[in-house]
C-alpha cells in the first residue's frame, strides 16, 4: 500500500505532530513567559534565578537540535518523539515541586533538550507520509502546536494560576500527558529512505545547492535575530515602553499568540501555492514593515493588528524554510533531515546569542525597546537582500560559477 496516498494515515501523521510540537515547543518554552512573575511573587526563587532558569530552556534546546539525529538513528525517530513527549510531560510535573534552584534548572534543561530534538525529528517523520503537493500545509499543521502554545500561554496558564502555582505546574503536565498518550499509536513507521533510518544514504549535494543551503542557514540565523525582539520584549514594551499598564499588555500576547495559530497553516498554504522562495520574501519584506509600524505607532488598533502579524512569524517561517530544504534537495530524505538538522542548531544558536545580545543592549540603552526593533527588523531586510546576492552570484561570471 502506498502509505503517502492513505490520507488517514496522514492525517494521523500530523495530528502526531502537532501534538509534538505543542508539548515540546509550545507549552515547554511559551508556558515558562507567563509563569516568571508568579515564581518570583511565590518566592519560589530570587528574581535573577527565574531568569537564569529561563536560559535552560533555551540551551537544551540547543543540545537537543544536535543530539536528534544520532538518537533518532540508535532508537527510531518514532520511539525518539515518543520518549520526548514523555519526557516534557514528566518535566512538568518535576516543575511542580521547586526542590532547589540545580533541580529546576535540570528539569528546564531536560524540557529543552525534548523540544529541540522534537523540532530536528517530527517534520521528517511526518512529511514523507503526506503527497507532496499537500506538505507545505502539513508542515504548517505540524507546527501549528508552536501557536497554539504561544496562546495557551496567555490564556490558559493565567487561569491555572487562579487556582495555583503547583497546580499550574501539574496541570501542564497533565495536559501533556494527555498529548502525549493521545498520539501515541499516530506515529508512522520510517517509510524505505525515510531520514532517520540508520545507515541511509544520500547524493552529495551540487555546488550550486550547498551554496542555497548555506544562503539558507544565514537567512534562517538572520529569522533568528529579528524575531527575538518582540518576541521577548514585546509585553514590557506595551506596560511601560507605552505606558499602558499590564492588563492591556496581557491583552497583546493574546493578539500575538492569535497570530501564532494562525501564522503556520497560512505561511504553508503560501508556500503550496507561490512557492518557498517568494513566501519567504513576501514574508520578511512584511515583518520588516509590521515592526516599523510597531516602532513608531501608539494607535492601540493599529498595534493590536501589528501584532498579530508579528505573532505569525515565529511558528510560521518553519514551514517555509522546510519547504525551501526540500525546493534545494528535491527527493533526498536523508539528506534533507541533516539539513534540517543543522538548520535548527543555527536558529537556536543565533535565537540564544540574540536573546543575550538584546538583553545586553537594552540594559546599555537604558531600555530603548526602539533600538531593538530596529535591529530586528534590519536583519530581516538583510535576510532579504541575502537572495538579491545569491542570484547575482549565481550568474554565469558570478563568484559561484
Amino acid at each position: 500500500m502506498n502509505i503517502a496516498a492513505d490520507k488517514g494515515a496522514a492525517a494521523r501523521a500530523i495530528f502526531a505532530g502537532l501534538c509534538a510540537s505543542l508539548v515540546g515547543i509550545g507549552l515547554a518554552r511559551f508556558g515558562y513567559t507567563p509563569l516568571i512573575p508568579p515564581l518570583i511573587e511565590a518566592h519560589w526563587f530570587a528574581a535573577q534565578d527565574v531568569v537564569y532558569l529561563g536560559a535552560a530552556n533555551l540551551v537544551g534546546y540547543l543540545v537537543g537540535a544536535l543530539a536528534g539525529r544520532p538518537l533518532a538513528a540508535r532508537l527510531s525517530a518514532r520511539t525518539t518523539l515518543r520518549l520526548m513527549m514523555m519526557l516534557a510531560s514528566l518535566a512538568f510535573f518535576a516543575c511542580a515541586f521547586p526542590l532547589s534552584v540545580s533541580w529546576f534548572f535540570a528539569w528546564r534543561l531536560l524540557s529543552g533538550i525534548s523540544g529541540g530534538i522534537i523540532m530536528v525529528l517530527v517534520a521528517s517523520t511526518v512529511l514523507p507520509h503526506v503527497p507532496a503537493e499537500r506538505r507545505g500545509m502539513a508542515s504548517g499543521a505540524i507546527f501549528l502546536g508552536v501557536g497554539v502554545g504561544i496562546a495557551a500561554s496567555g490564556t490558559v496558564v493565567p487561569m491555572l494560576l487562579g487556582v495555583g502555582l503547583r497546580e499550574t505546574w501539574l496541570g501542564l503536565g497533565v495536559l501533556a500527558l494527555v498529548l502525549s498518550i493521545a498520539s501515541w499509536f499516530c506515529w508512522p513507521h520510517a517509510s524505505p529512505g525515510h531520514a532517520g533510518a540508520a545507515g541511509a544514504q544520500s547524493a552529495t549535494p551540487t555546488p550550486g545547492a550547498r551554496f542555497d543551503l548555506n544562503v539558507l542557514y544565514v537567512q534562517y540565523a538572520l529569522m533568528a535575530i529579528g524575531l527575538v525582539p518582540l518576541m521577548v520584549f514585546l509585553v514590557d514594551y506595551v506596560a511601560r515602553g507605552l505606558g499602558w499598564g499590564t492588563h492591556t499588555a496581557s491583552l497583546f500576547w493574546i493578539a500575538y499568540g492569535i497570530g501564532a495559530i494562525a501564522g503556520p497553516m497560512a505561511y504553508g498554504a503560501l508556500t503550496d501555492r507561490i512557492g518557498p522562495t517568494h513566501t519567504a520574501q513576501v514574508t520578511l519584506l512584511m515583518q520588516a514593515g509590521v515592526i516599523a509600524v510597531m516602532m513608531f505607532s501608539t494607535n492601540h488598533v493599529v498595534l493590536i493588528a501589528a501584532t498579530v502579524v508579528v505573532g505569525s512569524f515565529p511558528p510560521g517561517i518553519v514551514p517555509i524554510v522546510l519547504g525551501r530544504v526540500h525546493q534545494i534537495l528535491p527527493g533526498d530524505a536523508h539528506a534533507q533531515s541533516a539539513v534540517w538538522s543543522r538548520a535548527t542548531t543555527v536558529f537556536a544558536l543565533f535565537q540564544a546569542l540574540a536573546g543575550y545580545g538584546y538583553s545586553y543592549l537594552f540594559a546599555q540603552s537604558g531600555g530603548d525597546h526602539r533600538l531593538l526593533m530596529g535591529i530586528g527588523a534590519g536583519a530581516l531586510l538583510i535576510a532579504v537582500l541575502a537572495d538579491g546576492v545569491k542570484k547575482v552570484l549565481a550568474k554565469p561570471g558570478g563568484a559561484l560559477l
